[in-house]
């Protein structure tokens, strides 16, 4: 099950994800997307003007630390929440 924070977020990686990608759930691998570097990095920036956040971590880290959609909408949610 995913709330709307997670909808809103798995949408906005659909449109960097590979068209032949398939479903895409809170556990899909970014890797399994054919999202790399420069796609996270652009990701990155759409939720941080999406929801008014900083994600500060430069692309290395990022892939290190997100490495499934879940990953994601975790860092996102835990940064809203630190904004609150």
């Amino acid at each position: 099950m995913t709330d709307e924070l997670a909808a809103n977020i798995i949408e906005k990686i659909k449109t960097h994800a590979s068209p032949d990608a398939g479903p895409v759930t809170l556990e899909t691998e970014l890797t399994e997307l054919g999202i790399h570097s420069l796609e996270l990095t652009e990701i990155i920036f759409d939720l941080e003007d999406e929801f008014n956040i900083e994600i500060e971590m430069n692309t290395v880290d990022a892939w290190s630390n997100l490495s499934n959609v879940g990953d994601i909408v975790e860092a996102v949610r835990t940064l809203i929440q630190q904004k609150a």
